[in-house]
């Protein structure tokens, strides 16, 4: 196996293990609402502030980790996640220290993932840097939906700290991986364009078009737009699926230990199923374009957004089905905006240009879960999301700002720089 895949299976496994602890507070919620009486407005302001967290700290260590190294950022930052993660657990007491522990949280997962993609992509060439970001997302995937799988039947069984536990603890293994397994990319290895004879002949880059800064801010402008939309969507989806799983499978019978097992598992299932997804969309990006990718993934998930909260009440075989399609697509394209960045900025700045792009995405991700519980809480009167009947409006909200997405990467076809990326595959 080749140093780079042997970094890059190692970076995957860490990210599954250290991003365990991102959504098992969304994973114990139902436990935690219930002791702690918080509403959909309180869990929506806890969503947010987590999600502020990551925006404050990702601009500061993307630029860092340009100066001082990647490895030593995502180390760093994935011990201090998993430190945060655990004091979350014996501190938690009510919505104040439940606040200010998720934004520690936040804090220090915010330096993991950008420039953990800094650190992949400058490794691979352009030509392989979809698949290898797709691979890399799909762990964050993995580790979202393992965050669920793992928190919510040990809350339903032990209680939502046991749950919560074991969903930290496995993040001080990941900065193990890291410390010994990992390093930065010499500077030869941090290539541009792939140079093999056959992907020459495939490249048709004008030469006048140049990465940025040289070439200007355009082409990463209007990506970082389009990644707006996709987070618009893509967070508070995750947010607020269990939760909503949770109310489906009670207002259908279930009892709430029963529910809250069952919604957990299957958000699991849901938000898993974007670890393929986000591969083999990577993967296809590759060989037929970044901005054709992002259309199709941003589209297939969008357009069910627009039914799924009304379908509240129905069968959990038809809620599960709607759910699944959206839980494969809506994550699907996610890699494949950092891969065309990376590819349409010089690889001096990789690290500072996907921490802005990261932090102008996520300052999505503090708006919209807020805006969905706010929306919840008006239409329900303020009830427990558990017994919440009216979800249908929240979620088409997301589907209408996930309309971005797509808007965004058809604008980048008609600019000179989308010819950068995938090498001229734009």
């Amino acid at each position: 196996m080749a140093k780079k895949n042997k970094i890059l299976f190692a970076m995957i496994v860490s990210m599954v293990l250290g991003y365990l602890p991102w959504y098992n507070f969304s994973a114990v919620l139902s436990f935690m609402s219930k002791e702690f009486q918080l509403s959909g407005s309180d869990t929506g302001t806890i969503l947010a502030v987590f999600q502020i967290g990551y925006v404050i700290v990702v601009l500061i260590t993307g630029r860092l980790a340009d100066l001082v190294g990647v490895k030593r950022i995502v180390f760093w930052a994935t011990l201090l996640t998993g430190i945060s993660s655990t004091a979350f657990i014996y501190f938690a007491n009510g919505f104040y220290s439940i606040l200010a522990l998720r934004l520690l949280t936040g804090l220090s997962a915010g330096a993991i993932y950008a420039p953990g993609m800094a650190l992949v992509s400058n490794w691979f060439g352009p030509n392989e840097r979809g698949k290898a970001l797709g691979a890399y997302t799909a762990a964050l995937t993995f580790a979202y939906g393992g965050g669920y799988f793992i928190a919510s039947p040990l809350a339903a069984a032990y209680g939502w700290r046991t749950g919560m536990f074991w969903t930290s603890v496995p993040v001080f293994l990941a900065a193990l991986l890291i410390l010994f397994f990992v390093e930065d990319a010499p500077a030869e290895q941090m290539v541009d364009r792939d140079t093999t004879t056959e992907n020459v002949k495939q490249t048709v880059v004008s030469p006048d078009v140049k990465q940025a800064p040289a070439g200007g801010y355009a082409g990463p402008t209007a990506i970082t737009a389009s990644y707006m939309g996709h987070m618009w969507e893509l967070y508070a989806f995750w947010g607020w699926i269990g939760p909503f799983l949770v109310a489906s499978a009670l207002a259908v019978g279930y009892t709430e230990v029963a529910a809250t097992a069952l919604g957990g598992r299957l958000a699991a299932f849901i938000i898993m199923l974007g670890a393929p997804a986000v591969w083999l969309l990577g993967m296809a990006a590759d060989r037929w374009g970044r901005t054709k990718a992002i259309i199709v993934g941003a589209t297939c998930s969008l357009a069910a957004e627009f039914i799924f909260g009304f379908l509240y009440g129905s069968s959990m075989v038809l809620v599960t089905i709607v759910g699944l399609w959206i839980g494969f697509w809506v994550i699907a394209d996610s890699g494949i905006y950092k891969a065309g960045l990376t590819d349409m900025v010089l690889p001096q700045i990789r690290a500072t240009s996907l921490g802005i792009q990261s932090a102008v995405g996520y300052s999505m991700t503090i708006i919209s879960p807020w805006a969905f519980g706010k929306m919840l809480d008006i239409l329900n009167g303020g009830a427990n999301p558990s017994v919440a009947t009216n979800w249908g409006l929240p979620f088409l909200m997301l589907g209408i700002g996930g309309v971005l997405a797509p808007v965004g990467a058809l604008i980048l076809r008609r600019l000179p720089q989308a010819q950068l990326m995938a090498n001229g595959k734009k």
